[in-house]
């Protein structure tokens, strides 16, 4: 048998090992189901006669690269088949190899000196990181994508770049040549561009209008290897694959003309409204992204608008019989989330030439971006029967809305303090806080904890032994906190409201109503509270490790357990809770008082955040001047704390400050390694200008760390803390990057506190030096002038906790 093709079958399960024995194959096709890798990855080694080999879409852990028979192999395809490691030198060395696609792995290493005669490179979605200029003069006339990868050195020869080579999100930090900005990661919008709420292209086409709606040209006649960007610089595509190559065998036509080869066109037979819009549209051989780069961040509505236009229905056939023949089958993502598997065109629209809009409403914008992302899987009609076999697509419309939230919700928008008093008093009573006294000790037993638990002053005193100081585990703005247990032996921390407490009632309300409102593995829980007997008490989860300031800061014995693994497990739990308070929650929360006494750690040192008095609602795209500053000296941003603009990157600035001290194991605000450097960032910044970040590492963890991992965590550290607020990055990001998964390219600063007020670094410093050990909580006027004076000098013992 010379020829096996089982493409599209969904067939499952390893890869049978007996296809090693089929001596005589020459191309193998197993694209389009869902096997699994064999236990031998040399299943392949033995077929000496193999010139084509395609597979693509294999799941699992990275594996290494499976061993091929590099003498007669002419095309091979192992895309997103989970393979790590690096690219065996004999693929390179194949002299009768013409086609690569790699796509989509975690393949990582260099690209060699040579690349043979390939003709064909793809590349895209590695973790590739360096090049030589040999390998790309070599490959010069080939058609290469080589995007989204980690490229730090990238050395292209002189000129044009060829117009064949797609370098989309390549580079990672690159800075001994210039390149365009599209091609570092994270490709920002341009801050001089206004930022938009809607996105409208028709694909493969011109300028058009459309019930009013003007939607942009996509008529650049290039495809394949290939990155455009368009002339406002607010939107592009990267498309990959050849039409020719992608699916190779005796049958593959002849070229295409150039101009037509990735556009279609078609003005008859279209009877549907907006025919305009359907009579062109853009294909690509495997994969088409589209994205927008300037959309302001919030809740999307995307209509993705296909008409299948590329069949010629001279062919005799009926409506019927296409359905049945015709079949261009490809999937769809969505900011990275797969929204339709194996979706046909023509059996969705009930035929050719008429038209299907699939809608998705509950799209997120993060960072002003957003990516749809068009995949050929290796399914549905190829060949000499229909040549443009890849995804197809005739418009884009994206629109934000307003998430239709109830009532309260709505009018907390409009006045946030409104709903912070109306869910406050709303969850008080849902938790019992207002009912009467008298209730039977049994009847107290069978309640607690308890959807919406009820305590009731008895109760509690009972917990804590009527509020032992043998309980007492310390003092807060709330006044003292209690451990308590529970008739049925469960655990509790009780924050008891005193009457010089600086935070209130107000504070207590706040805090009852925002974080009732609020559900997340790395945010503390409320379990229930109670307003009896001239108190307001606080029931929360008891956390067995206190907080992140008592691990820290505390006796050796307790910081001999934050070990690196743990300590980069809290960095990444922190962040956790702030991107669902930022980003997730239909509530979007600033902290605004973040800092290492108000982190909690569970018994598996999880990271929780607690303590929301300070806590502010605030609506996207919106920067908030406030009149009252609240928060903790040497963790507020400096645009917040001398000027009051608020946004929820001042809790990114506050988790770049306890990022750096949990990695020092420095206190930030007590810091004094001498005269010069009073502050654990003047530090840090000092050790960054002279490339030696990692020395601020904490001495006790000796050698048991990852230098890599602490230089990337201290550089994001870095980032989060830039004086820009523009620069920080949003904390979905900053997840990304602790979870390896995304590399956070910016700029350092010049100076610490490089803002336009000429003495913003004096003022910073001279708020550290009046912090003492532990940490300064504050709330006056934003007037800059007095705002130093404002800062409250009251001092709150290190060992706040629940």
């Amino acid at each position: 048998m010379a020829y096996f093709d089982v493409r599209g079958n969904n067939f499952n399960g390893q890869i049978p090992a007996f296809i090693a024995q089929w001596k005589d194959i020459e191309e193998l096709y197993l694209m389009g189901n869902n096997f699994e890798w064999p236990v031998s990855h040399g299943v392949f080694q033995s077929l000496k006669n193999l010139t084509i080999l395609q597979l693509a879409d294999i799941a699992g852990s990275p594996r290494d690269f499976p061993i091929v028979n590099n003498q007669s192999l002419t095309h091979l395809t192992l895309r997103n088949c989970s393979l790590g490691g690096q690219i065996p030198e004999f693929i390179w060395q194949s002299q009768s190899l013409q086609y690569l696609d790699l796509s989509f792995n975690n393949l990582v290493g260099e690209l060699p000196t040579f690349a043979s005669n390939l003709k064909y490179i793809y590349l895209r979605g590695n973790k590739f990181h360096n090049s030589s200029l040999r390998w790309f003069t070599n490959i010069s006339n080939s058609s290469v994508d080589i995007s989204e990868n980690n490229f730090t050195n990238l050395t292209l020869p002189p000129g044009n770049i060829s117009i064949n080579w797609n370098l989309f999100s390549c580079c990672s930090n690159i800075k001994d040549r210039p390149i365009e900005a599209w091609e570092q990661q994270n490709y920002p919008c341009d801050s001089k561009k206004s930022k938009d709420d809607h996105l409208y292209i028709n694909c493969g086409g011109g300028v058009a209008s459309i019930n009013g709606t003007g939607y942009e040209a996509d008529n650049d006649t290039l495809g394949g290897s290939h990155f455009f960007l368009s002339p406002n610089n607010k939107w592009g595509y990267s498309s990959m694959g050849s039409f020719n190559e992608s699916y190779p065998g005796w049958w593959s036509p002849s070229p295409l003309p150039s101009q037509s080869k990735y556009l279609r066109y078609k003005t008859c037979d279209l009877n549907m409204s907006d025919s305009i819009l359907y009579s062109t549209a853009r294909i690509a051989p495997i994969s088409l992204k589209y994205y927008g780069f300037c959309l302001k961040n919030g809740h999307y509505i995307v209509k993705l608008h296909f008409a299948e236009i590329a069949w010629n229905q001279n062919r005799g056939l009926n409506q019927t019989k296409l359905r049945r023949t015709l079949k261009r089958i490809f999937n769809v993502k969505i900011q990275d989330k797969q929204v339709e598997t194996n979706f046909n065109i023509v059996e969705q629209a009930m035929g050719v030439d008429q038209n299907i809009t699939l809608e998705f409403d509950e799209v997120h914008v993060n960072n002003s971006r957003l990516e749809i992302h068009l995949y050929w899987a290796g399914k549905g009609s190829t060949g000499y029967r229909f040549p443009q076999y890849g995804p197809l697509i005739s418009g884009i419309s994206v629109h934000r809305v307003k998430y239709k939230l109830p009532p309260l919700v709505i009018a907390g928008i409009v006045a946030s303090g409104l709903l912070i008093l109306a869910l406050a008093l709303l969850s008080l009573w849902k938790l019992g806080c207002f009912r009467k006294k008298g209730l039977l000790d049994e009847e107290l037993k069978g309640m607690e904890l308890l959807s919406g638990s009820f305590f009731n002053a008895r109760q509690i005193k009972a917990a804590t032994q009527n509020f032992s100081p043998a309980m007492r585990l310390g003092e807060g703005g709330f006044g003292s906190v209690y451990k308590g247990v529970l008739l049925n032996g469960t655990a509790i921390a009780v924050k008891q409201l005193s009457s010089k407490s600086r935070q209130g009632i107000r504070e207590f309300v706040n805090e009852v109503g925002t974080i009732s409102a609020l559900q997340h593995p790395n945010l503390v829980k409320l379990l229930g509270c109670c307003a009896e007997d001239n108190q307001l008490l606080l029931v929360y989860e008891f956390m067995e490790n206190n907080s992140l300031a008592h691990a820290l800061f505390g006796s050796d014995e307790v910081r001999s357990r934050l070990n690196w693994p743990t300590r980069v497990q809290i960095c990444l739990g922190i962040a956790k809770g702030l991107t669902f308070l930022h980003e997730e929650s239909k509530l979007k929360i600033v902290h605004r008082d973040i800092k290492p006494t108000n982190i909690l750690l569970d018994k598996d040192f999880n990271a929780k955040i607690s303590d929301f008095g300070f806590a502010k609602l605030y609506e996207e795209e919106v920067t908030h001047v406030v009149t009252k500053i609240a928060g903790t000296t040497g963790y507020m941003a400096p645009e917040y704390a001398m000027r009051g603009h608020l946004t929820n990157k001042a809790d990114v600035y506050s988790f770049g400050v306890v990022t750096l001290e949990i990695v020092s194991g420095k206190n930030s605000t007590s810091y004094r390694p001498n005269d010069e450097n009073v502050y654990l960032l003047d530090l840090a910044y000092v050790l960054q200008q002279k490339g030696n970040l990692v020395e601020l590492v904490d001495p006790s963890l000796g050698s048991d760390y990852s230098s890599e991992q602490a230089n990337t965590i201290l550089e994001l550290a870095m980032l989060c803390t830039n004086p820009s607020p523009s620069l920080r990055p949003p904390m979905s990001e900053v997840v990304k990057t602790l979870e390896g998964k995304s590399k956070i390219v910016g700029a350092s600063f010049s100076t610490p506190y490089s803002m336009d007020d000429s003495a913003m670094a004096e003022e910073m410093a001279g708020f550290s030096q009046s912090a003492e050990f532990g940490s300064t909580s504050q709330e006056g006027t934003s007037n800059a002038n007095s705002s130093s004076q404002a800062v409250s000098k009251e001092v709150e013992k290190s060992n706040t906790f629940f």
